[in-house]
């Protein structure tokens, strides 16, 4: 059951054309990459299970008649930014998650969450580097 069937977050795929057409001139108006903005997270996400209490956390803005952006928490993007980090290579999302000030707490429960969506040991490896870099003890690690 996908996580829009009883929440009512649904994913948006595909992206609305004209979305990706405003997407598409903010790229080229502060020379961001093409695909800045895009579903992928957010699909993965909505199938794999986002933390508990994600919805209710949700910020909502509605921006004239025709749009409404909910917004994740921040305790969620570091909770979807340290998975990015672990599954990814780190890159951009290594450096929005140094951004995001995780305290050692919030990191541990976005560890232990990621940990359900890749028990692999490759991932446990790479996710104690990071636990490294703050300084947190790999022993956090275990539920």
């Amino acid at each position: 059951m996908a996580l829009g069937s009883t929440t009512g977050v649904t994913e948006a795929v595909p992206v609305p054309q004209p979305l990706l057409d405003a997407r598409d001139r903010v790229a080229r108006d502060f020379g961001l990459p093409k695909d800045w903005l895009n579903s992928v997270a957010g699909t993965d996400m909505l199938w794999l299970g986002p933390p508990d209490g994600f919805v209710e956390r949700l910020t909502t803005h509605q921006y004239g008649p025709s749009l409404t952006i909910r917004w994740a928490s921040r305790y969620d993007q570091i909770h979807f930014k340290l998975h990015a980090t672990v599954d990814r290579g780190g890159g951009k999302h290594f450096t929005d998650l140094v951004a995001l000030e995780p305290t050692e707490d919030e990191l541990v429960a976005a560890a232990l969450w990621t940990r359900t969506h890749d028990p692999s040991e490759g991932f446990l490896m790479i996710l104690r580097d990071v636990f490294t870099h703050f300084e947190i003890d790999h022993g956090r690690l275990a539920p």
